[in-house]
């Protein structure tokens, strides 16, 4: 197993801005990666600095986020988090007051965009009934605020008329990779393969979804 210093990272954060004329990068602390579980205290016993406290378990990430900046601007730095989320057990007691105390202190950065996670996400990308909202965290939040959620094109644009800028499409421009125009004409989607997500072999589900022109539905 190879370990990468974050001074490494930053390097190839700045490979990818200058060198391959990337506009910016989004920290995924979401769905387990390592910020994620740093987060959350049903994961967490550490006794030092990173654990405990809110506050400290929220330390490693905000740390993360300041040295990104540092090296490369806050104007090309966003971050995408799942305080409700449980991917990898890494659930949290107190989600909501998890996520208000990132976004009040990522105000403080001046990010690009703050990118989360809906609620009634579950772990496994079904939707369930669930009574938390992003509204609190979209009204702390004082920058651009993405909410993603398995959104089709009504509850897409329900959310921006309610808690959100803009919203992120994932697996239905997986399916559909013309999505946006299937919205503009009302056109039907296809239904994507879960069955096939994140697997190496065989090689299927990410580019062989048919195009509106070449498929037929029946009115």
């Amino acid at each position: 197993m190879k370990f990468l210093k974050l001074s490494m990272i930053l390097d190839l954060l700045q490979e990818m801005l200058w060198k391959l004329g990337f506009d910016g990068v989004e920290i995924h602390g979401a769905h387990g990666y390592l910020p994620d579980p740093f987060m959350k205290d049903e994961v967490k016993d550490r006794t030092d600095k990173y654990g405990g406290s809110l506050e400290n378990c929220c330390r490693f990430p905000l740390e993360l986020v300041e040295a990104v900046v540092n090296e490369i601007g806050a104007d090309k730095v966003g971050i995408r988090l799942y305080p409700f989320g449980h991917h990898g057990q890494t659930g949290d007691s107190n989600p909501a007051a998890l996520g208000l105390y990132m976004v009040e202190s990522l105000n403080k950065c001046t990010l690009l965009h703050f990118h989360m996670v809906e609620p009634r996400i579950r772990a496994t990308g079904e939707m369930c009934e669930c009574p938390h909202s992003l509204a609190p965290v979209r009204k702390a939040f004082n920058g651009t605020f993405i909410a993603v959620g398995g959104y089709v094109q009504e509850d897409g644009n329900n959310a921006v008329a309610e808690r959100a800028e803009l919203v992120a499409f994932g697996i239905w421009f997986l399916a559909n990779p013309d999505l946006p125009k299937r919205f503009a004409v009302n056109a039907p989607l296809n239904k994507y393969n879960r069955e096939t997500f994140y697997n190496p072999e065989p090689v299927i589900g990410y580019t062989d979804y048919p195009f509106l022109e070449d498929v037929s539905y029946e009115a």
